[in-house]
């Protein structure tokens, strides 16, 4: 056995096969769900794989995820890793040029999709040449145009295929690949084997503990404990930061409960009846309507069960984890920082925030390094953050990018991650934010991330990004986009300007600041850039 996420899963399998493992919950509010043990979780992957294999899928295909969450999501995922084909996300807002790019760029062979897409898919179909083989889920709206390769109904699917196992043996190295949203750009597909992600991404089987040593061992822990912990990823599933969060839950033996899509408020309700004890999220795009429901409409709902709440992929504001310190003070509030090309890095420290910047403890694999030299820097000096060990193979159909990002050294390999940061004697670093969003104006840096902390520490801010817009005088000056608190009244660029000045440089203070209903960002919380520089330059109605 090796460390292979197939392998792993199916020896969790066999030691709980009766322990719950999923709750699905499809329409929040109305009480449709579904309840899988680990036996029947395995069994519904199983029926798939075989189905997939008898059609021509194996080691090596790609095979597109492009679904909402869902017990098909993660059943798809693992039949993926069971026959050895590579499972890829789609981001299901896509529309068809972002698809066509995505299908063809990725490679795929096959595609699982949601029937809602369906008008999408088929119009994507034409510019992915290798694209074979499609299974639906559900029924598609009426009068949507109907691909160009007949549809498979996954219920056919599951019919057609064995519940047993009966697979080849399988590798370490056998691989899945994440592709990033695309925020900043084209997206990219970031190519992991098996055992770099189990211990990069997934914590070697415990996160907050001593990674197994064997593969075996995974299962042998499970066997010694017992069950109780009730994870809830709540962002979507297409995001890596998801999925990873249910396999970490599914490798302790321990059960996964899932939406369709995310609801604050009954978020909360469901937290209080499956008694849930961890829940993951994105920054505070999503803990923020949790915290103004918990203060509101849902104030008394027994949150007592949660153990912690995490965030990932981005940063949680000051204000807002003071907010749900006040309203759950018994959770611990985690504010993670990692990547699709790193997995976790560190955790932020109790003292982040607008004040000190965005400090983290990393782990011991993590440093700072001259994005030149690649050498680390030396205490208060600055350069991007980069990982060793077990870090992806590349880009997917990317050499000139891989070879930029990834790279080796004293023996190991390293990934060099897009954030600027410093790090101080203690080894504690500071992130200033993505390189590649950073404002040059009248020579001087100012990264958005850290304009944004300070915007929303205003208590009339619901939410803000920041980008540079052009500059006669200084080439680029700092611009905000603010989303006001519902009821917050008026403000004005003065008035953000004066709250600005007691906690940034006078450079790093908005010029311009463009008021909006509501802030784009992706489904799982990140912010969209190239949106939020467009409305700041007045090329697109805020």
């Amino acid at each position: 056995m090796e460390y292979n996420l197939a392998d792993l899963f199916e020896s969790i399998v066999d030691t709980v096969p009766d322990r719950e493992a999923l709750v699905y919950v499809d329409h929040p509010g109305t009480g449709a769900e579904r309840r899988l043990t680990y036996a029947e979780l395995d069994r519904a992957a199983n029926r798939l794989a075989h189905h997939l294999a008898d059609h021509g899928i194996g080691p090596g295909h790609h095979v597109g995820l492009h679904l909402y969450n869902g017990v098909e999501y993660l059943q798809a995922a693992y039949a993926c890793l069971k026959i050895r084909a590579v499972p890829v996300n789609v981001n299901y807002r896509y529309v068809e040029e972002e698809l066509a790019y995505l299908y063809r760029d990725a490679d795929l062979v096959a595609l699982v999709f949601e029937a809602e897409f369906t008008g999408r898919a088929a119009a994507a179909l034409p510019h992915a040449p290798a694209l074979r083989h499609l299974v639906r889920v559900g029924s598609p709206p009426p009068g949507a145009p109907e691909p160009r390769i007949a549809p498979v109904a996954l219920a056919d699917a599951e019919a057609a295929g064995s519940p047993a196992r009966g697979f080849a043996p399988r590798s370490a190295d056998d691989q899945i690949v994440i592709y990033t949203g695309g925020t900043t750009g084209l997206p990219k597909g970031v190519m992991w084997r098996h055992e770099d992600i189990f211990f990069s991404g997934m914590g070697g089987g415990a996160p907050t503990g001593e990674p197994v040593k064997r593969p075996q061992e995974l299962a042998e822990r499970v066997a010694a404990g017992g069950d109780g912990l009730v994870f809830f990823p709540t962002p979507p599933l297409m995001h890596g930061t998801s999925t990873l969060t249910a396999f970490i839950a599914f490798h302790f033996g321990q059960k996964v409960v899932i939406h369709r899509k995310y609801a604050p408020e009954e978020v909360l309700r469901t937290i209080e009846r499956e008694r849930v004890t961890s829940v993951s999220l994105v920054g505070d795009a999503m803990l923020r309507p949790l915290v103004d429901a918990l203060g509101g409409p849902l104030k008394g709902v027994d949150c007592s069960s949660l153990l912690s709440v995490s965030s990932s992929g981005a940063i949680l504001s000051e204000t807002v984890r003071a907010q749900f310190g006040a309203l759950v003070p018994d959770a611990l509030l985690l504010n993670n920082f990692g990547s699709s090309e790193s997995g976790f890095n560190g955790t932020a420290t109790d003292d982040a925030g607008a004040e000190r910047g965005f400090r983290l403890r990393v782990n011991t694999r993590t440093a700072v390094v001259d994005p030149e030299t690649r050498a680390p820097v030396p205490a208060g000096g600055t350069g991007r953050l980069a990982l060793r060990g077990h870090v992806p193979l590349g880009y997917y159909n990317d050499p000139a990018k891989t070879a930029e990002t990834f790279f080796e050294a004293h023996g190991d390999r390293w990934v060099l991650l897009g954030d600027m940061a410093t790090v101080d004697e203690q080894g504690i670093v500071t992130v200033l934010g993505r390189g590649s969003q950073c404002i040059n104006s009248g020579g001087e840096k100012v990264y958005p991330e850290e304009v944004e902390q300070a915007l929303k520490a205003h208590p009339q801010v619901y939410d803000a990004l920041v980008a540079g817009v052009p500059d006669e005088r200084w080439g680029n000056r700092v611009a905000a986009v603010v989303q006001l608190r519902e009821g917050a009244g008026t403000l004005d660029l003065a008035g953000i300007q004066a709250h600005c000045r007691s906690r940034l440089a006078g450079y790093k203070i908005p010029r311009a600041v463009v008021f909006t209903d509501r802030i784009q960002r992706s489904p799982s919380g990140k912010a969209d850039y190239r949106w939020a520089k467009a409305v700041a330059a007045g090329e697109r109605e805020a």
